[in-house]
């Protein structure tokens, strides 16, 4: 091939496809403007290294809240706008019971099951935290998987299931209208303020030197980083090594064929609302823990993001969904290095366009459950 057939190529490509041209031009402006900015010190390696570790934090909780959205679509074939009030009931449900063992008999049952309604009573001051309070962390992350559990169920049996044959847009609009009483609920029952949980002072921080500065990691994030690896890797169990695991996938593939072949779908159904319950109240739980603070919209502005992160994985993709959620945190993150902070979100649904425009059923290709 000569140099002017090489040339005549390249030209026709981007002519053809201007969009590839756009972001080969803004791809080479930032690449400019972050080597500039390393080269000259007004950007340090630590400060990158910081906003990734921070990215990738927060990858992990959409991730793992992804993961029970998209068994639910994958499944039941149905976006369930509910899912992030069901990230908030688990995380105040885990966190009633952390509150109520780290501070049993230093103040009143009543503000610790309410959290603090009020700010009657102050996480850090009860010492809430994972070295501080290790028995009343884990006892609240399995009260946060265990109350959502109950709660996905329950909305299921008296809301879904009778409707569950309608259309999906049917089953939309009703998970809306469940989102909007569960929020207004949270409300009722915990207040609207927004209050911390945790004593983050209290926790032992590791500085780890890296080139020109330090990047600070501390127990709650080995926390979540150990907690997320440990349910992913048991979902991939699940899914690939177990019975349920099969029965699932081909429920997903074709719902009518699992019928036929005797496969329990309604244990299946069942079963899908028990693992993404669970997964969900755990991220829920595992988010307030980490950011130290907790609101009754947590999982409302979190729920655009793991909508984002689950479609740019690929809709029925369970690896899709933790690789989305990693690749929305860490651009929300590290974002900050081109734009302001504020448009960290912005800068996410940016990326997710632009990743479908090329590939549009999604990092994983669209792959179900598996």
């Amino acid at each position: 091939m000569g140099v002017s057939e090489t040339y005549a190529r390249g030209r026709r490509f981007f002519v053809e496809q201007p969009l590839a041209l756009g972001v080969a031009l803004v791809g080479l402006y930032m690449a400019w403007f972050l080597g500039e900015g390393l080269i000259t010190g007004r950007i340090l390696f630590s400060d990158i290294a910081s906003w990734a570790w921070d990215g990738l934090m927060r990858g992990l909780i959409i991730g793992l809240a992804g993961i029970g959205l998209s068994m639910t679509y994958s499944i039941l074939n149905f976006a369930n706008f509910a899912h992030g009030d069901y990230i908030t009931t688990g995380a105040f449900g885990g966190m009633a019971a952390s509150y109520l063992l780290a501070g049993l008999g230093d103040a009143d049952a009543g503000s610790l099951l309410l959290v603090g309604s009020g700010r009657s009573v102050y996480g850090g001051a009860l010492g809430v935290g994972i070295v501080t309070s290790p028995l009343a962390v884990v006892a609240g992350m399995f009260i946060a998987g265990v109350a959502t559990v109950a709660l996905a169920l329950l909305i299921d049996r008296f809301v879904y299931k009778p409707i569950r044959d309608e259309s999906g847009i049917t089953l939309l609009i009703t998970s809306i209208g469940v989102a909007f009483a569960l929020r207004y609920l949270i409300v009722f029952v915990f207040g609207s303020d927004v209050r911390g949980t945790t004593a983050a002072g209290q926790q032992p921080t590791a500085s780890l030197l890296f080139v020109d500065g330090y990047v600070r990691i501390n127990a709650h994030d080995v926390t979540l980083l150990v907690v997320s690896a440990a349910l992913m890797l048991g979902v991939h169990l699940l899914l690939q090594r177990t019975k349920l695991g099969k029965a699932m996938r081909a429920m997903s593939d074709n719902e009518d064929l699992a019928r036929i072949t005797g496969i329990p779908t309604e244990r299946v159904v069942k079963s899908t609302w028990i693992i993404g319950g669970g997964l969900t109240g755990v991220a829920g739980y595992m988010f307030v823990l980490w950011k130290g603070t907790i609101g009754f919209n947590d999982g409302w502005l979190l729920l655009l993001l793991i909508f984002a992160a689950v479609i740019l994985g690929g809709i029925g993709s369970i690896y899709g969904a933790i690789a989305g959620g990693i690749v929305i945190g860490m651009t929300a993150s590290l974002s900050i290095v081109w734009i302001p902070s504020e448009f960290g979100r912005a800068a996410a649904f940016a990326v997710m366009i632009l990743i479908l425009l090329f590939k549009p059923q999604g990092i994983f290709s669209g792959r179900s459950t598996a």
